[in-house]
């Protein structure tokens, strides 16, 4: 639906201006001109369009600022807090996280975007990208889209609990924070 503006200006001030030029003129030259009535319309009609050209720029002007400024303050929505857990070997690459974006329609949509808010102190991240294919996921009875998968990988020597934090941020601007637990046990899931 379109909106429709009009802007009224109502403006005494070029009235004024002209009818001091005027005068000025008439004191400077010490005669009165009989076409001098018409070029002080013509003045009065140019400074009213220059007044206008400039309230109604000053408006848009303003307008779209106002525009610019709301969409800055908007506060933004907040994150979403995951805390998971995910068994690792030792020195082997352990996959902590999988990222699609799938449309209603099962195409795929620009994919997230993926930083390290805190790293592992023991382990090591990487993110690969990938294709999935699934079924039945959602409406979709079968589908094929790329991915970000997101692996873990220990020193030899580590076992143990390693921590990391991933921010990931999707497409329309939902943002999730994923504090992921790795638990790093050896051979026989024994920790030493």
């Amino acid at each position: 639906m379109a909106v429709k503006k009009t802007i009224w200006l109502i403006n005494t001030f070029d009235q004024d201006v002209v009818k001091e030029t005027a005068a000025a003129t008439c004191r400077k030259t010490g005669r009165i001109n009989a076409a001098f009535p018409l070029s002080l319309q013509a003045r009065r009609r140019q400074l009213e369009q220059r007044m206008r050209k400039f309230l109604v720029t000053t408006a848009l002007a303003g307008s779209f600022g106002l525009h610019a400024a709301a969409a800055q303050t908007q506060p933004a929505p907040e994150a979403q807090m995951v805390e998971r857990t995910v068994k690792a070997q030792p020195n082997k690459d352990t996959q902590i996280g999988l990222y699609i974006n799938v449309r209603p329609d099962c195409t795929s949509g620009p994919l997230p975007t993926i930083r390290l808010a805190t790293s592992p102190t023991s382990g090591k991240v990487v993110v690969k990208p990938g294709k999935v294919k699934a079924t039945n996921y959602k409406a979709c009875l079968a589908l094929e889209v790329p991915a970000y998968v997101a692996f873990y990988k220990s020193p030899p020597d580590f076992v143990g609990d390693d921590t990391l934090t991933i921010e990931v941020k999707y497409p329309g601007g939902r943002t999730e924070i994923q504090k992921i637990t790795v638990n790093v046990a050896g051979p026989g899931g024994q920790k030493i």
